[in-house]
């Protein structure tokens, strides 16, 4: 037993020394850099696919906005990305209108079927909505977040734009590494499905490395998109295609849930770290956390604790598990319950929940505050020649989502109705036409009132952390884009859920390789259990502006198959 200890030791010493003597060969100083920053001029496209990154370049080069060129990409990672994303997800967007100098939000979520009730959940025994299959589908909302947001900031006809996806769907791709990993994981679930098997496993397989993968019903889906706009999705053939599957499979998504279907616009909400305004979306997203993480880790010299040390991570995973816990307590749809917006976001009680934190042992036990009232995605970003920046992110939740395939139609419903709690009486407790508790968070930063950064973190309940960790680099440790997305992270995985309950115990910290054995067993002397996972900690995208120099800065992170590049 020793012996297997030791050899996993050293070989985890081993790939930290090979880490950071890699990112260290270069002539650069950015320790942590895969790669060099992509600089752009008139305009900059960052997405977790090569394919996708190259249709939003052509639309920008062809004279498309931002939001042109970002449509074009959402729609071609739906195809060659289903891992992650698609026409059956939701989306949320953040756009920077460089001729009105403001932010705008976009809530492209779905709500839950009119037919379901609470009452049939709890009748037939179910203690939870389940993870995959009818039961856990929502209105899929990303169609027509794309034709809202074209509404308003595009140039391009929407028909145009998905063209190149359409052709890719038609005649294949091949698929990438990343991609094909996560579509063997996600097959052993879904295979269950007779829809998934015809859609995604050709010859009763998920497709390998390199393999051409064809999609015509996919294709189908988004020639009827082209033609009738966002009624070919949300009626006829599309939306009969989808009621139809729900129902055969048990579930309840209807027809009229689809044709009543719109997306919202919304308020960003901010809040200032050391100078620089952070801005998120409000809830039914988890955004909010961002801004309720920076607002604590404020109070502490992170500069000085230094990346790494033992002391910053402890106090970064202390405020990530005092945060969830109130997400878990009071995010939901504000249709159905008030945000504490204001008070959950104020510097005030920030000061006081960082209070809570020790500065020598892990927390146990850690419980929702009460403040005082005052009264597996995608993400990607685009900025064009205009100075319009979009930050979108779009998903199925659960990697590829329910499972449920309308037939012929090419594409997966999401799985986001899992995400509510059965539980009577809490803020996202299920409700017929309600919007599930979201995780998906576009994120933009500005400074002095000018745009700074449009960027995102994929991942789940990784997202705010992510966010929070690139921010944290970029600010308080003086990293450049690509270091800052590079550097590795950390997780943590123990703290309350959606579902309103608490937290048991102190969880699992989750460390990426490049942290110092001296650190993690620092971690471990002050409580905390450092578990061990290859893969948890998202993927990253953004677009800097350079102000002063009139660039933009791209960069893709290399746990994705993605790249950023301009023009």
């Amino acid at each position: 037993m020793l012996k297997v200890v030791m050899r996993g030791v050293l070989c985890f010493v081993l790939q930290w020394f090979c880490l950071i003597g890699l990112a260290q060969y270069r002539y650069s100083n950015n320790h942590f850099a895969s790669r060099s920053e992509v600089l752009g001029q008139k305009g900059m496209v960052a997405t977790s696919h090569p394919l996708a990154t190259q249709a939003g370049l052509e639309v920008l080069k062809k004279g498309g906005t931002a939001i042109d060129a970002a449509i074009a990409a959402n729609a071609m990672l739906g195809l060659v990305e289903p891992t992650g994303n698609g026409v059956g997800g939701d989306l949320f967007a953040i756009v920077w209108d460089e001729k009105t100098k403001k932010l705008y939000g976009l809530n492209g979520s779905g709500k839950s079927p009119q037919g379901m009730s609470l009452d049939f959940l709890k009748s037939n025994g179910y203690q939870k909505i389940p993870s995959y299959g009818a039961l856990s589908v929502s209105v899929p909302g990303c169609v027509d977040a794309w034709y809202t947001l074209h509404g308003r900031f595009g140039k391009i006809p929407i028909a145009e734009l998905l063209s190149p996806a359409i052709q890719y769907a038609n005649n294949g791709f091949p698929v990438s590494e990343v991609v094909a990993f996560l579509w063997d994981e996600y097959a052993n679930t879904l295979k269950q499905y007779e829809g998934y098997r015809q859609t995604y496993m050709p010859n009763g397989k998920p497709p390998v490395k390199g393999q051409l993968f064809k999609n015509p019903g996919l294709a189908t889906t988004l020639q009827l998109i082209a033609r009738f706009g966002r009624d070919g999705f949300y009626k006829g053939p599309v939306a009969e295609a989808i009621a139809s599957t729900v129902k055969k499979e048990g579930g309840f998504l209807s027809t009229e849930d689809l044709a009543k279907h719109t997306s919202e616009w919304v308020e960003p909400v901010s809040s200032n770290y050391r100078g620089y305004d952070i801005w998120q979306l409000p809830p039914n997203s988890q955004g909010l956390a961002v801004l309720q993480m920076m607002n604590i880790l404020e109070q502490f010299d992170l500069k000085s604790m230094g990346f790494g040390s033992a002391e910053y991570m402890h106090h970064f995973i202390e405020t990530k598990k005092l945060v969830f816990e109130d997400r878990a307590a009071y995010y939901a749809d504000p249709l159905f319950y008030t945000p504490l917006l204001k008070e959950l976001n104020s510097k005030e009680y920030a000061a006081q929940r960082g209070k809570l934190i020790d500065n020598n042992a892990a927390s146990d036990n850690v419980i929702a505050g009460k403040p005082a009232p005052f009264g597996n995605t995608i993400y990607l970003t685009v900025s064009d020649s205009a100075g319009n920046m979009v930050s979108l992110i779009q998903s199925n939740f659960a990697g590829m989502g329910s499972g449920i395939v309308p037939t012929g139609k090419g594409f997966s419903l999401q799985n986001r109705g899992c995400s509510f709690t059965l539980t009577p009486g809490l803020p996202n407790s299920y409700a017929p036409g309600k919007r599930p508790f979201h995780t998906l968070i576009p994120g933009f930063v500005t400074r002095r009132q000018q745009p700074f950064l449009s960027f995102g973190v994929m991942g789940a309940d990784m997202q705010p952390l992510g966010q929070a960790q690139i921010l944290v680099n970029l600010i308080d440790f003086g990293m450049n884009l690509q270091e800052a997305c590079d550097a590795p992270r950390i997780n943590h995985v123990g703290s309350s859920n959606p579902n309103g309950e608490p937290a048991k115990g102190k969880g699992t910290v989750y460390l990426e390789f490049g942290f110092s054995p001296a650190a993690i067993g620092s971690l471990q002397r002050k409580g905390h259990a450092i578990g061990s996972d290859l893969r948890g900690f998202g993927g990253f995208q953004g677009i800097m502006k350079d102000s002063t120099n009139g660039v933009y800065i791209g960069a893709s992170e290399f746990r994705k198959d993605g790249y950023a590049a301009g023009y």
